[in-house]
């Protein structure tokens, strides 16, 4: 009875300690929520996808995990919108670093838009408004995301490169795409690459 009571007490002690820390840290969490569509004016979408891009590379160089996330997700909103409601953007409206807004706005949202939006990236590689190696990375990000084995091993999780299909041929998918031997990148993540 009485270890019941001590236990009690450390139990509701952590309780409240844990609850005092959250109030007082409440600002610092955030719930960026599902993705949805946002006002935007198309006559402005090259501004608007310059600052999604100066945004993107910004938060990717800091380490605050709360605004990355919020950012990433104002980002996401903002090139959604536009695709949606301007379509999808060209190099004869936008400049090359606008376009990369584009995709950099759809590679890091949520599995769903990726998917959906793949069409318009393939079509975009087709017509030279974005890059092969563009396709290839987000490729995998959808094959690695669907479970499936990634064609071009661009994808690392957990600390190890993602199930890759063929990986004795893996060098020459990359090098159609443009990309560097597999080698070479997988020395950025410390990684060994073994064909076998």
């Amino acid at each position: 009875m009485k270890k019941t009571k001590v236990f009690l007490i450390i139990f509701i002690s952590l309780f409240l300690i844990v609850l005092i820390f959250l109030f007082i840290n409440r600002d610092k969490f955030v719930y960026v929520g599902s993705v949805d569509y946002v006002e935007v004016d198309c006559n402005k979408k090259s501004e608007i996808l310059s600052e999604v891009y100066i945004s993107d590379q910004k938060i990717r160089r800091e380490n605050n995990l709360i605004k990355y996330a919020k950012e990433d997700h104002r980002n996401q909103e903002l090139v959604i919108s536009i695709i949606e409601k301007c379509g999808m953007p060209t190099l004869h409206e936008v400049n090359q670093e606008q376009m990369n807004a584009i995709w950099l706005g759809l590679q890091h949202t949520e599995d769903k838009y990726r998917i959906k939006y793949f069409p318009l990236i393939e079509k975009a590689v087709k017509n030279g408004d974005l890059s092969k190696e563009q396709y290839a990375l987000m490729k995998d990000r959808i094959l690695m995301d669907e479970g499936k084995p990634q064609i071009f091993g661009s994808q690392i999780k957990n600390g190890k490169l993602y199930d890759l299909e063929e990986p004795e041929t893996v060098n020459e998918r990359r090098l159609e795409m443009g990309l560097e031997p597999i080698e070479d990148y997988l020395k950025r993540f410390d990684i060994t690459f073994n064909a076998n």
